[in-house]
């Protein structure tokens, strides 16, 4: 059974006169009739034509316009179809949009993608040949890409150039491009608008004044030769994707900071594994650790979503935050040793670096805002890390004094040894390997490593000789 008809056609760049004689026809032959936007210097061909310039005042966003379009088109589709049935006949509308067709419009590809409509695509010239002409640019051999204004950050990261951004139609989006990029052009950009028509403009703008000197229109496109640096794509798209399955996937969207904290912890560990398994010199192991790092960051990205929706903070705002703190805090260490930064002894870093903490977080001790679900070892040792920022402390010590590379567990009688005992003698472990530089909880991570392959030994040889 034949499905409803929808004819797609496309009024060309400027005026009727750029308007195909195939389009023309179609006019003439199919009554029911629809136009995207009445805003159109070809729209007058089509006098009779419904348009839908009233969606996109009442609708909350562009998406939601170019769905709106596509179901009142199927509709009246289906409704011709039923007419026409009865006659034998296949029920079809005709639907015009400015430019071609094929260049984005939105609406046809939601159309093409509907199941329930035949959709027919008729050729048209479109705003890029034109552009082209007046720019004298060959568009294959420059490898251009064609941006969308209304989704320019998502679309233009991690592109260098050159770009042509089209449907700059009002001063918001030209807002929202300027200010999208952190290391705009230095050149200036060109402003094409309404080419092919007797009011048509071309000139050069600088970036700062997208905004202020251009009075935008429908027909108002930008060309971008090349930027100073890429916007960063991925970061963009991941957080695209997130938001969009947040709508999608029931899972993600009842999700909350507290109910994804135990993914946090276990996609850390995991990193740890990845590290223990990676080798530098060799680069064995390093897409599991660039995979389990991907893991890491997606759950910073998603406590971001979560918050961006309450209104709190943004992805942003988080990458911003802890750009601003490390440049305060490493300002604050040149501040402090000058020229001797690059060669200052590290526990003199350390120790100024803490320093510095507790000034820029307003915490009363160095002590403060110590995580108490810490592994026990790791709190230990940042308390050790923290005592060296406390003016005139002075490491505690056992009466016995011993010998830290001489310890001999073996002697100690831990029959007799209590908690307290046991919490000393550990801290006194700490705070000796904080002043070697060394890591106890790496230490003990290994040498449990060591005893895990230890009692497969054991294991093995145990079902070797049964």
């Amino acid at each position: 059974m034949s499905l409803p008809r929808v004819h797609v056609i496309g009024l060309g760049p400027a005026g009727p006169d750029l308007v195909t004689a195939g389009a023309m026809q179609l006019i003439a032959t199919i009554p029911r009739q629809f136009l995207r936007t009445e805003r159109h210097p070809a729209a007058q061909v089509m006098p009779h034509a419904q348009w839908f310039d009233r969606l996109y005042e009442s609708a909350s966003s562009m998406p939601q316009v170019y769905q709106s379009i596509c179901e009142a088109l199927v509709s009246a589709a289906c409704e011709e179809h039923d007419l026409a049935v009865q006659i034998g006949a296949v029920g079809e509308v005709l639907y015009a949009v400015p430019g071609s067709p094929v260049v984005a419009e939105h609406t046809v590809e939601l159309l093409l993608s509907d199941p329930r409509v035949e959709v027919v695509i008729h050729p048209a010239l479109s705003f890029l040949d034109l552009t082209w002409a007046r720019l004298g640019v060959d568009p294959v051999e420059l490898g251009v890409r064609l941006i969308d204004g209304h989704r320019f950050a998502v679309e233009a990261a991690g592109q260098r150039g050159p770009l042509l951004v089209g449907q700059c139609d009002n001063s918001f989006t030209l807002s929202d491009i300027k200010l999208s990029l952190d290391d705009p052009p230095s050149s200036p950009v060109v402003v094409l608008q309404r080419l092919g028509l007797p009011d048509e403009k071309i000139f050069s703008v600088d970036w700062s004044d997208l905004d202020r000197e251009v009075i935008p229109d429908h027909l108002t496109s930008i060309w971008i030769p090349e930027f100073a640096a890429p916007v960063a794509a991925e970061f963009v798209k991941l957080q695209e994707l997130l938001g969009r399955l947040r709508s999608e996937d029931p899972w993600k969207a009842e999700q909350t900071h507290d109910s994804l904290k135990r993914y946090l912890l276990e996609e850390t560990y995991e990193v740890f594994e990845a590290i223990d398994s990676y080798d530098s010199e060799s680069g064995s192991g390093a897409t599991e650790l660039c995979s389990e790092l991907g893991d890491l960051l997606y759950q910073v990205v998603f406590h971001s979503a979560i918050a961006s929706e309450a209104g709190w903070f943004t992805l942003a705002d988080v990458a911003g935050a802890i750009y601003d703190k490390l440049l305060a805090r490493h300002q604050a260490l040149e501040q402090a040793l000058g020229a001797q930064l690059g060669s200052a002894d590290v526990a003199q870093v350390v120790a100024l670096w803490e320093a510095t903490k507790v000034q820029e977080q307003s915490r009363d001790s160095a002590l403060d805002q110590i995580p108490v679900g810490l592994p026990a070892l790791a709190r230990a040792l940042k308390v050790a890390k923290r005592a060296t920022a406390i003016e005139g402390y002075v490491a505690p010590r056992d009466s016995a004094e011993l010998d830290f590379a001489e310890l001999d567990f073996s002697e100690l009688d831990f029959a007799e040894l209590d908690f307290s005992e046991l919490g000393a003698a550990l801290l006194e472990l700490v705070d000796r390997a904080q002043e070697r530089g060394l890591d106890p909880e790496e230490a003990l991570r290994q040498a449990t490593d060591q005893r895990i392959e230890q009692l497969r030994s054991v294991e093995r040889a145990g079902s070797e000789n049964p």
